[in-house]
Protein backbone atom coordinates (compact mmCIF):
# COMPACT_ATOMS: atom_id res chain seq x y z
CA UNK A 1 0.00 0.00 0.00
CA UNK A 2 1.14 3.62 -0.61
CA UNK A 3 0.14 6.69 0.64
CA UNK A 4 0.58 10.54 -0.64
CA UNK A 5 -0.31 12.75 2.07
CA UNK A 6 -0.36 16.77 0.55
CA UNK A 7 -1.14 19.38 2.77
CA UNK A 8 -2.45 22.88 0.20
CA UNK A 9 -3.56 26.25 1.64
CA UNK A 10 -6.36 28.37 0.25
CA UNK A 11 -6.58 31.87 1.34
CA UNK A 12 -10.64 31.32 0.71
CA UNK A 13 -13.44 29.90 2.52
CA UNK A 14 -13.99 26.61 3.66
CA UNK A 15 -17.31 26.04 1.70
CA UNK A 16 -15.91 27.19 -1.65
CA UNK A 17 -12.88 25.33 -1.41
CA UNK A 18 -15.08 22.07 -0.17
CA UNK A 19 -17.24 22.73 -3.36
CA UNK A 20 -14.65 23.31 -6.20
CA UNK A 21 -12.75 20.09 -4.48
CA UNK A 22 -16.10 18.35 -5.36
CA UNK A 23 -16.58 19.90 -9.06
CA UNK A 24 -16.23 17.38 -11.87
CA UNK A 25 -16.05 20.26 -13.99
CA UNK A 26 -13.08 21.86 -12.22
CA UNK A 27 -11.58 18.18 -12.01
CA UNK A 28 -12.10 17.94 -15.60
CA UNK A 29 -10.16 21.58 -16.24
CA UNK A 30 -7.22 20.60 -13.90
CA UNK A 31 -6.32 17.18 -15.82
CA UNK A 32 -7.21 18.82 -19.68
CA UNK A 33 -3.80 17.53 -19.89
CA UNK A 34 -4.85 14.06 -20.19
CA UNK A 35 -7.97 14.47 -22.45
CA UNK A 36 -10.09 13.07 -19.25
CA UNK A 37 -13.61 12.89 -19.83
CA UNK A 38 -16.67 12.11 -17.56
CA UNK A 39 -18.79 9.90 -19.16
CA UNK A 40 -20.81 8.13 -16.97
CA UNK A 41 -22.66 9.00 -13.42
CA UNK A 42 -22.18 12.20 -12.19
CA UNK A 43 -20.53 14.18 -15.82
CA UNK A 44 -21.09 17.53 -14.44
CA UNK A 45 -22.13 20.01 -11.52
CA UNK A 46 -21.12 18.44 -7.82
CA UNK A 47 -20.80 15.18 -6.98
CA UNK A 48 -22.38 14.26 -3.64
CA UNK A 49 -22.72 11.41 -1.33
CA UNK A 50 -23.34 7.72 -2.82
CA UNK A 51 -22.78 9.18 -6.18
CA UNK A 52 -20.35 7.88 -8.96
CA UNK A 53 -18.08 9.22 -11.82
CA UNK A 54 -16.68 7.09 -14.60
CA UNK A 55 -13.63 8.89 -15.94
CA UNK A 56 -11.54 8.21 -19.37
CA UNK A 57 -8.42 9.57 -19.98
CA UNK A 58 -4.89 8.26 -21.71
CA UNK A 59 -2.26 7.33 -19.29
CA UNK A 60 1.02 5.63 -20.35
CA UNK A 61 -0.58 5.09 -23.47
CA UNK A 62 -3.42 3.67 -23.32
CA UNK A 63 -7.33 4.21 -22.97
CA UNK A 64 -8.23 3.76 -19.23
CA UNK A 65 -11.37 3.84 -17.43
CA UNK A 66 -11.96 4.73 -13.45
CA UNK A 67 -15.06 4.75 -11.21
CA UNK A 68 -15.31 6.16 -8.14
CA UNK A 69 -17.68 6.45 -5.54
CA UNK A 70 -18.21 9.20 -2.55
CA UNK A 71 -18.04 6.90 0.46
CA UNK A 72 -18.49 9.56 2.83
CA UNK A 73 -18.91 13.48 3.10
CA UNK A 74 -19.07 15.68 6.01
CA UNK A 75 -20.02 19.43 4.70
CA UNK A 76 -18.21 21.20 4.52
CA UNK A 77 -15.29 19.35 6.66
CA UNK A 78 -14.17 15.86 4.59
CA UNK A 79 -15.25 13.82 1.92
CA UNK A 80 -14.10 10.56 1.02
CA UNK A 81 -13.64 8.86 -3.24
CA UNK A 82 -13.05 5.04 -3.52
CA UNK A 83 -12.32 3.26 -6.43
CA UNK A 84 -15.47 0.91 -7.88
CA UNK A 85 -13.60 -0.05 -11.06
CA UNK A 86 -10.21 0.73 -12.27
CA UNK A 87 -6.68 -0.51 -13.05
CA UNK A 88 -5.66 -0.29 -8.90
CA UNK A 89 -6.40 -3.49 -6.53
CA UNK A 90 -7.55 -0.64 -4.47
CA UNK A 91 -7.87 3.46 -4.31
CA UNK A 92 -9.00 5.52 -1.32
CA UNK A 93 -8.11 9.06 -1.88
CA UNK A 94 -9.49 11.43 1.93
CA UNK A 95 -10.17 15.23 0.71
CA UNK A 96 -10.32 17.00 4.52
CA UNK A 97 -10.65 20.87 5.15
CA UNK A 98 -9.72 22.76 7.83
CA UNK A 99 -10.69 26.59 8.39
CA UNK A 100 -8.36 28.53 9.55
CA UNK A 101 -8.72 32.61 10.20
CA UNK A 102 -7.62 33.87 6.97
CA UNK A 103 -8.68 30.93 4.71
CA UNK A 104 -8.64 26.89 4.40
CA UNK A 105 -6.31 24.28 5.32
CA UNK A 106 -6.98 21.25 2.23
CA UNK A 107 -5.21 17.95 3.39
CA UNK A 108 -5.22 14.92 0.58
CA UNK A 109 -4.51 11.73 2.12
CA UNK A 110 -4.31 9.23 -1.43
CA UNK A 111 -3.99 5.65 -0.01
CA UNK A 112 -3.91 3.35 -3.35
CA UNK A 113 -2.22 -0.47 -4.02
CA UNK A 114 -1.34 -1.81 -7.83
CA UNK A 115 -1.69 -5.33 -8.96
CA UNK A 116 0.81 -7.50 -9.74
CA UNK A 117 2.67 -8.29 -6.50
CA UNK A 118 6.01 -7.54 -6.46
CA UNK A 119 6.00 -6.06 -9.88
CA UNK A 120 3.57 -3.70 -9.05
CA UNK A 121 5.02 -2.54 -6.05
CA UNK A 122 8.04 -1.88 -7.92
CA UNK A 123 6.44 -0.11 -10.15
CA UNK A 124 4.57 2.15 -7.92
CA UNK A 125 8.10 3.07 -6.35
CA UNK A 126 9.55 4.07 -9.77
CA UNK A 127 6.58 5.72 -11.27
CA UNK A 128 2.89 5.33 -10.48
CA UNK A 129 3.02 7.14 -6.78
CA UNK A 130 5.29 9.91 -8.34
CA UNK A 131 2.52 10.70 -11.33
CA UNK A 132 -0.33 10.23 -8.50
CA UNK A 133 1.35 12.82 -6.58
CA UNK A 134 1.82 15.71 -9.50
CA UNK A 135 -2.06 14.56 -11.03
CA UNK A 136 -2.84 16.01 -7.10
CA UNK A 137 -0.66 18.81 -6.60
CA UNK A 138 -1.68 19.84 -10.50
CA UNK A 139 -5.53 19.62 -9.48
CA UNK A 140 -4.63 21.54 -5.77
CA UNK A 141 -3.33 24.51 -7.78
CA UNK A 142 -6.10 24.96 -10.20
CA UNK A 143 -8.71 24.49 -7.07
CA UNK A 144 -6.21 27.52 -5.47
CA UNK A 145 -6.81 29.78 -8.71
CA UNK A 146 -10.17 29.16 -8.71
CA UNK A 147 -10.99 29.55 -5.47
CA UNK A 148 -8.69 32.58 -4.51
CA UNK A 149 -10.15 34.96 -7.75
CA UNK A 150 -13.21 35.15 -9.20
CA UNK A 151 -12.90 32.16 -11.51
CA UNK A 152 -14.97 29.63 -8.55
CA UNK A 153 -18.34 32.04 -9.67
CA UNK A 154 -18.31 30.39 -13.06
CA UNK A 155 -18.03 27.35 -11.36
CA UNK A 156 -20.37 27.47 -8.56
CA UNK A 157 -23.05 29.55 -9.05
Amino acid sequence: MCTIHLTTFIAAPIERVFDLSRSISLHKISSAHTNKEAIGGITSGLINKNETVTWRAKHLFKIRYFTTRISEMQTPNFFIDEMQKGDFKSLKHEHHFKKIDNGTIMIDILNFESPYGIIGKWFNKIYLKNLLQKLIVQRNIVIKDYAETGKWKALLN
